[in-house]
């Protein structure tokens, strides 16, 4: 017994020590950070010596808390940072929730460090007990005790037992010793965010922030004040749109029995805001499946994480399907999706949701201002290997591609029901091809659901129209959808139900009606 409490006594110092002075690189919003615990119960944003601190108290067991400091981002300017913080902070869960696991991945790994030196220290004791032997332990025993009757310390094997029992000791006392504060060169005082900047809306609800009051807090006065503007002004926008789609619940069409509901977004360009509002109306109309078609971000970058983040946390119940776009260049953006657990298309057919998807990631990069690495020769051949291997199946419902370049041979070929697009901002189609063989194959490209005009669309409130597209499946085939269009006055527009009949020999009563579509060059989304 006495073991095992001095092996849980080393265990809960070592964890405790380990956990408190763990630091961990992480990605904050669109900045790189260094997460470590606290035990003080609030999660504290440190942005350096130009910006206050900031802290708000969090529900943790145990008092546990958080701080983090912020670092570097590639932001252009502190004006553009501050804005591109504010908007991402009117959408925390995300990042929050990325916090919370990274902090009890800390927990955990400090737990199991300290259990296996609580191990090891009981492993070492026992393991001397039994080398020195019964008899030799009472024969210790008795010199022990007749050295303390004679205040003096006993020789040989009993001062080595002795000395190893004062070292553990020794060793935990010195663990759990409490380490010295860490002198500040001034006094922090931390003061209500409502006192320090009374010009703050009540409704806004920040009564629980608390801001460091100094000569950071005074310098900053006006770079704070607009966060502060930007933040309330996107609460307020997407909060109230998102709180507008019950109004159009009855223009949304419903489901029959045996049928099911995509939504289907394209080319976010890191608008996070559009999330909650896009959830929303997939609630209304019991969506169980998101297609993702690309450009979530605008140039793939790390610290771009946030959008993927976001995206992947309000739809975490429902599976989705990925591809990634010219501007999500690079590996990242796709290996994050993975990571959040999207099944992103890469060549080969794929059952979800008893749909069965084809497709492919852009194989071309943009940055905001790069231009392409790769020429239309990739996306012909990306175009030409779909085809084959659709035709080659034979039972392939759903092609989704980021360019509507890509998806324009196989829409042609009959051999798939639908071919699902963005890239070039606007609404095009939906229109019906009807190949030699008569099946008939409907294309469709989703404008941008993050109100895109170029490649970047992060704002207090959307800068053109949005759009979102509900696509109805039964028994794995497509039989209708229905756009919703998010105005930039906060209203939100919804188009008619557009019903297929995907006839498997054409005639022009099979074709269905299709909604005006407006058609711009494929440079459109670049």
């Amino acid at each position: 017994m006495l073991l095992v409490v001095l092996g849980l006594a080393v265990s809960c110092v070592v964890a405790l020590t380990i956990f408190t002075n763990a630091h961990r690189p992480v990605l904050v919003g669109a900045h790189s950070g260094v997460v470590t615990p606290t035990f003080d119960g609030h999660a504290t944003l440190d942005f350096g010596s130009v910006l206050p601190q900031v802290r708000m108290p969090i529900d943790a067991p145990l008092g546990i808390g958080v701080s983090i400091d912020i670092g570097d981002t590639e932001a252009d300017s502190l004006d553009e940072l501050v804005a591109r913080d504010a908007v991402i902070a009117s959408q925390p869960e995300a990042e929050i929730e990325q916090i919370s696991t990274v902090v009890r991945d800390i927990a955990i790994a400090s737990a199991l460090r300290g259990l296996g030196v609580g191990l090891l220290t009981v492993l070492a004791l026992v393991a001397v007990w039994m080398l020195v032997g019964r008899r030799r332990r009472h024969e210790l025993g008795e010199r022990v005790g007749a050295a303390w009757h004679r205040r003096r310390l006993p020789h040989g094997p009993a001062r080595a037992l002795v000395a190893l029992a004062l070292a553990t000791v020794l060793a935990v006392a010195l663990l759990a010793w409490p380490q010295p504060a860490v002198q500040e060169v001034a006094d922090k005082r931390w003061r209500p965010i409502g006192e320090v900047y009374p010009e703050i809306p009540d409704d806004l609800d920040l009564s629980a922030v608390q801001i460091s009051s100094g000569s950071a807090t005074d310098a900053s006065r006006a770079i704070v004040e607009s966060a502060i503007s930007t933040y309330g002004t996107s609460v307020k926008f997407y909060g109230a749109m998102a709180d507008r789609v019950p109004e159009i619940a009855a223009e949304l069409r419903q489901p029959a029995e045996g049928e099911i509901v995509a939504v289907l977004v394209a080319d976010r360009h890191d608008n996070v805001g559009m999330d909650s509002v896009v959830r929303a109306v997939a609630d209304e109309v019991s969506a169980s499946l998101l297609i993702d078609a690309g450009d979530d971000t605008s140039t793939g970058g790390s610290w771009e994480g946030f959008s993927i983040r976001s995206l992947a946390r309000q739809f975490r119940d429902i599976p989705t399907v990925a591809v990634a776009g010219n501007h999500d260049e690079g590996d990242f953006v796709t290996e994050q999706m993975k990571d959040e657990g999207f099944t992103v298309l890469d060549g080969d057919p794929t059952d979800v949701e008893g749909i069965s998807f084809l497709g492919y990631s852009d194989p071309r990069s943009s940055g905001l201002t790069a231009g392409w690495e790769q020429g239309s020769t990739s996306i012909r051949e990306q175009g030409q290997a779909l085809t084959e291997t659709a035709c080659e199946d034979g039972g392939v419902s759903t092609v989704v591609v980021h360019s509507p370049t890509t998806g324009e041979e196989v829409a042609a070929s009959g051999c798939v029901d639908l071919v699902l697009s963005g890239h070039l901002h606007v609404q095009r189609g939906p229109t019906v091809t009807t190949a030699p063989n008569g099946r008939q194959t409907v294309s469709y490209t989703n404008a941008s659901t993050g109100g895109a005009a170029f490649a970047f669309a992060l704002g207090s409130k959307l800068r053109r129209q949005a759009q979102a597209t509900l696509i109805t499946y039964k028994d794995g085939r497509p039989v209708g959808l229905q756009p919703v269009n998010f105005n930039p006055d906060g209203t939100i527009a919804v188009a008619e139900y557009v019903a297929f009949d995907l006839a498997t020999e054409a005639s022009p009563a099979d074709a269905p009606t299709t909604t005006p579509s407006t058609s711009t060059p494929e440079t459109a989304g670049e």
